[in-house]
């Protein structure tokens, strides 16, 4: 015969009472299970005496019986909770931190030497009110060497120098970019001067040494005005070289050739690593000079001319430079061959 309602209710409320005091998770699980069991559990049983009740009493009693189900749940989920959250001794004793051991480090990636020079630069010349293009690895041969100046009988358009594309139109001849200064004339182009301009990226050549790369990384740069002057140009060049290497780089100026600058200057800097060999050696990093008036004229910009009187708004001049990253850091870094850039050695890698 089943049992009455009172009757397992008395059992329900002598289980809650059990349950705030429970030692361990396991004594509060097999709680949960005397009283929710699906076969045996005493609020199971509980519910289907209530079909044994008359009508006008299961109601009220099954209200009753199932805020003291809330409850047993209540209580127990407060004392899992409870249980489960380690105690101050039992942290003390177990999860003790001994703070004077000395464990390794954890590797943690980085930024590549490149990639975080080239964010170095444009935050240099940033400071300085020059803005950051960039533009397309692969060049159209108007805009790498037309429009540059370049002439056609120029060694730089070999196959030998350059890394010439084949095309369905032998009209459209394209290359991978032997320089970033096609992103000079795209701007240029859709600039108006006066302006400050560079444009980092990777370019492309085919010559390789212990100082030459089949790809390495310039900047370039571009500053157009009414007044620019050289004496502008290596204001700029000396206080970038001074601010991405050392306060006490040494480096000389030279005059050099270019066929979109007129005048033309280089800028070597003086090799000061530990290797020996190269101790008191120079090293190119810059080309530089005055922007020829013919590559000024090919993007639409008016530039003094001889021969006739300079008006201020009329006419614009500027200069242009190029420094090799890879080359920059040889000098600040004291490391001796391109080549260390691109092996992938960890070893190396880490250092920096």
């Amino acid at each position: 015969m089943a049992m009455d309602l009172s009757s397992w209710a008395a059992k329900i409320h002598s289980k809650k009472e059990k349950i705030p005091t429970a030692p361990t998770l396991d004594h509060l699980q097999k709680y949960e299970h005397e009283l929710f069991g699906r076969k045996e559990g005493f609020i199971t049983e509980a519910m289907k005496a209530l079909r044994d009740l008359p009508p006008d009493q299961i109601k009220t009693n099954a209200q009753a019986l199932n805020m003291l189900k809330k409850e047993c749940q209540e209580a127990i989920e407060k004392r899992r909770s409870e249980l489960s959250a380690p105690s101050t001794e039992k942290l003390a004793k177990e999860d003790a931190i001994d703070v004077t051991l000395e464990l390794p480090q954890k590797e943690r990636g980085h930024l590549h030497l490149i990639p975080e020079f080239i964010r170095q630069v444009e935050e240099v010349f940033g400071r300085m009110g020059f803005d950051t293009s960039y533009g397309p690895e692969i060049e159209t041969e108007e805009n790498n060497f037309n429009l540059l100046n370049i002439p056609a009988t120029h060694p730089a358009r070999d196959a030998q120098d350059t890394f010439w594309i084949k095309t369905k139109d032998p009209n459209d001849r394209r290359l991978l970019r032997t320089q970033t200064s096609p992103v000079q004339i795209r701007y240029m182009q859709t600039h108006k001067p006066p302006f400050r301009m560079i444009c980092p990226g990777a370019v492309y050549r085919k010559d390789e040494d212990a100082t030459h790369s089949p790809m390495f990384h310039q900047f370039e740069g571009l500053m157009i005005g009414t007044d620019v002057s050289l004496a502008n140009m290596k204001a700029v060049m000396i206080t970038a070289m001074r601010e991405l290497t050392s306060p006490d780089i040494v480096f000389r100026f030279r005059t050099g050739y270019f066929p979109f600058v007129e005048p033309g200057l280089e800028v070597d800097m003086r090799w000061q690593g530990e290797d020996k060999t190269r101790e008191g050696n120079w090293l190119e990093v810059v080309g530089c000079g005055m922007v020829h008036p013919q590559v000024l004229i090919n993007c639409g910009i008016n530039p003094p001319m001889s021969g006739r009187p300079r008006l201020a708004r009329e006419a614009w001049q500027g200069f242009a430079f190029g420094f090799g990253v890879e080359r920059m850091l040889m000098i600040k870094h004291q490391i001796p061959s391109i080549r260390s850039f691109y092996q992938g050695d960890v070893r190396f890698l880490q250092q920096f």
